[in-house]
């Protein structure tokens, strides 16, 4: 059964290679990708039931045992990330191909979208599979080097002016990343992360802390959290709808993975876990505060998404297996609603020729399915009951108020409000952009005078706007666009699949709370990878126990 650990990898990686093989035949292309994805989906989720059975798969690269050679690992954690991000990554596909039926190949070149494509894919399920802090560097940057490409794509003066900024800040990131690889290898004499859980423990204190400051400001820059979070609002927004949708779905939450690894496994012990919780609150409040001054919706989107990686950073800070089992769970419902609503934003603009709720007005009498594709995920995400975002706050603030300590108290109440302020900023953009009527120029030279209710809403309006933000550029009005049925059907799905996460809340919240309880015990992940049960090697507050729940497999 290990041979379907690399499998998860390799099946994004052949199909980039055929698809690079057959430039120009665009159906073709397709085809193969396609077949890449729903591949990946199959085997993503087996996984995830095998590891839920039967406990973490490890596969020894070239038969080389670890430490010494390159070790592959899947457990509940790992499992759950590849099946959501192999979801997403089919359902954005379908959505593109949608547009590109209706647009051509003037914005994303089909000779190099579909390969690039998978090669993010793989760069994404690598970096969730690797055992060792080398192959997760290997990861990350092959999901850079993809998403370089993709948010340039048009080679628009705007879009290459933020691929800069994104590559500039990628690149610090990764440089920072290395020199920390360097400076644990040097500390430890090994990057394998099971081994590592067992040497960072024996250094000095001091030095745990140095090396664990270093990861955490290299995975803070790529997860955006605050005050590292300066680049995502100017770079996500301007790419294609598929590719915004993508990024801001999936790429951040592999910056937060890695940070769960790190504290969890590297550092169980940590002493940053108050820094986190600061974290969590500055980034939580920040964000959430960009988003309400904004006018353009994936602006507000990406200042959203900002926000609530502060609530992923509140569950780990809490440091126990509650806190984890709730983060877990809150990551899977992210990155489906956040992936789903830039899609819908993507509808938005197509049928307006904006983003900019100044121009937008009166969709919902032409666009009513629309309407409905981005109201149900803004619920979501703005946490009303009974969706999953209602279901992981509670899940946060429950494990919170147990710990029953001034700061937990602090950050109910600043999630509590974050998620109200969240639901404002996004009924306001659904009222403005769906529900008013629409401005036609001249309409008043036209008609008769308006009313004076009118005049005062319009004031109001005024009013409003003066105090919004729009986005740096913004290029004028475009015409509207006609939308395939695929697109709609595509983002019709994500939102199926975002209900779905509350309609099978108990099963998925009891998987998280298992995949929690082996994160908060690392002695499972040393078992399963080196073949040893350390001491005592608990993470947090958690359950401490080192008996190992699953099999080793070679």
């Amino acid at each position: 059964m290990t041979a379907l650990v690399p499998l998860i990898v390799l099946l994004p990686l052949v199909g980039a290679a055929l698809a690079l093989a057959v430039p120009g035949h665009r159906y073709v292309q397709q085809g193969i990708t396609l077949v890449a994805l729903s591949g990946a989906v199959v085997l993503s989720g087996a996984l995830m039931w095998l590891v839920d059975a039967h406990g973490t798969l490890v596969m020894e690269v070239g038969g080389w045992a670890a430490p010494f050679g390159i070790a592959l690992v899947v457990d509940r954690v790992s499992a759950l990330m590849l099946t959501v991000s192999s979801v997403v990554l089919l359902g954005v596909f379908l959505f593109s191909i949608g547009q590109r039926l209706a647009d051509g190949d003037e914005d994303t070149p089909v000779s190099i979208y579909y390969p690039t494509y998978l090669v993010l894919g793989a760069g994404v399920f690598n970096a969730f599979i690797a055992g060792d802090l080398f192959n997760l560097y290997v990861g990350f940057e092959i999901l850079l080097v993809a998403s370089y490409v993709l948010i340039t794509l048009g080679g628009t003066s705007q879009r290459i002016r933020a691929g800069v900024t994104y590559v500039i800040v990628s690149l610090v990131s990764s440089v920072l990343f290395l020199a920390a690889i360097a400076l644990i290898y040097g500390a430890t004499g090994t990057v394998n992360m099971a081994q590592l859980t067992v040497r960072i423990a024996e250094l000095p204190s001091e030095v745990q802390l140095l090396l664990n400051l270093a990861l955490l400001i290299a995975f803070g820059i790529k997860a955006a959290i605050f005050p590292l979070s300066f680049w995502l609002p100017d770079s996500y927004p301007t790419a294609p709808a598929p590719v915004t949708a993508v990024f801001a779905g999936l790429l951040t939450k592999v910056g937060v993975y890695a940070i769960i690894r790190s504290q969890t496994q590297l550092f169980p012990h940590s002493s940053v876990d108050s820094l986190l919780l600061v974290i969590a609150g500055l980034t939580l409040v920040v964000g959430i505060l960009g988003a309400v001054s904004q006018l353009d919706i994936k602006r507000l989107l990406s200042f959203t998404l900002i926000s609530h990686i502060g609530y992923m950073i509140f569950g780990i800070g809490m440091a126990n297996a509650a806190g984890f089992a709730a983060t877990i769970y809150y990551i899977a419902h992210h990155i489906i609603v956040q992936t789903t609503l830039f899609l819908a934003v993507g509808l938005i603009e197509r049928q307006g020729g904006t983003t900019s709720l100044s121009d937008l007005g009166g969709m919902l009498r032409t666009a009513p399915v629309i309407a409905v594709l981005f109201f149900i995920p803004m619920l979501n995400l703005g946490g009303i009951p009974p969706f999953s975002g209602f279901i992981g706050k509670v899940g946060l603030f429950t494990v919170a108020a147990d710990l029953a300590t001034p700061g937990a108290y602090w950050l109910i109440g600043i999630g509590a409000l974050v998620s109200l302020l969240t639901l404002y900023a996004l009924a306001r953009a659904w009222v403005l952009a769906f529900w008013r009527p629409r401005k036609r120029s001249g309409e008043a030279a036209k008609g008769a005078a308006p009313s004076a209710e009118a005049v005062m809403l319009r004031e109001r309006e005024e009013a409003l706007f003066e105090h919004l933000h729009d986005a740096p550029d913004a290029p004028p009005q475009q015409e509207q666009k006609s939308i395939p049925r695929l697109m709609v059907s595509a983002t019709a799905g994500m939102v199926a699949v975002s209900i779905a996460l509350t309609v099978f809340a108990g099963p998925l919240f009891a998987y998280s709370t298992r995949a929690g309880e082996d994160l908060a015990d690392p002695g499972r992940i040393v078992d399963a990878v080196l073949g040893e049960t350390p001491g005592d090697l608990g993470g947090g507050s958690g359950d401490t126990s080192t008996e190992p729940t699953g099999e080793r497999y070679e």
